[in-house]
């Protein structure tokens, strides 16, 4: 079973535990202190809708997509109830087509880093690029190595391995050691990076 695959099933059972009902503090805390202005912005991997929904609510124009078809009619339903408008899509990011490049800012939660190969995270890190305009702003949020021994919860990355994906197309701005938002005791450290894009239309 592929990736895609686990992940829409994992929606199908409920076994979500990345989905806490509320946006990611390491979004909320870059946006509003860097800050980022808004823009045209796409979620990657958006799930049920909590950060495109108050992306949205900070006045960015905001397209989410997802592989779950569940996730994605959830994520209508919270920006229904939010009274936002937000764009939702049915999309897999690596081979499909996303309408309405170029973004001003892109936001992935757990979808980069989910590519075990240095290969499809190159490529990754190349489609986003491709999406955004220049000098364009990339905040993901990825597993962190250097956390704590554990049998289950997300990729574990490398510093190296972002970077060795990611410089080609953009400039690190920041590489930060945080964690994920999570309703566990020990949330798992996490990787905050900001980039800026090299090239862009």
């Amino acid at each position: 079973m592929s990736s895609q695959d686990r992940f829409k099933e994992r929606y199908k059972t409920g076994d979500t535990p990345w989905d806490v009902g509320m946006p990611e503090f390491n979004l909320t805390n870059m946006v509003l202190k860097r800050p980022i202005e808004a823009c045209k912005a796409l979620e990657i991997g958006c799930g049920t809708g909590d950060n495109a929904v108050w992306l949205s609510q900070h006045n960015f124009e905001v397209t989410g997509s997802d592989l779950s078809e569940i996730a994605i009619e959830k994520a209508k339903g919270k920006a229904s109830v939010a009274g936002v408008e937000v764009t939702f899509l049915v999309a897999d990011f690596l081979s499909q087509k996303i309408p309405s490049v170029p973004w001003g800012f892109i936001f992935d939660r757990g979808c980069f880093h989910s590519f075990d190969l240095d290969e499809d995270r190159s490529k990754f890190a190349q489609k986003v690029s491709l999406c955004l305009g220049k000098e364009g702003l990339w905040l993901s949020i990825m597993g962190n190595a250097d956390g704590a021994p554990r049998q289950a919860g997300p990729p574990k990355r490398t510093a190296h391995d972002i970077v060795a994906a990611v410089e080609p197309c953009f400039k690190i701005l920041s590489l930060t050691s945080s964690h994920f938002d999570s309703s566990r005791t020990n949330p798992p450290m996490a990787w905050v990076c900001l980039m800026q894009n090299r090239g862009g239309i």
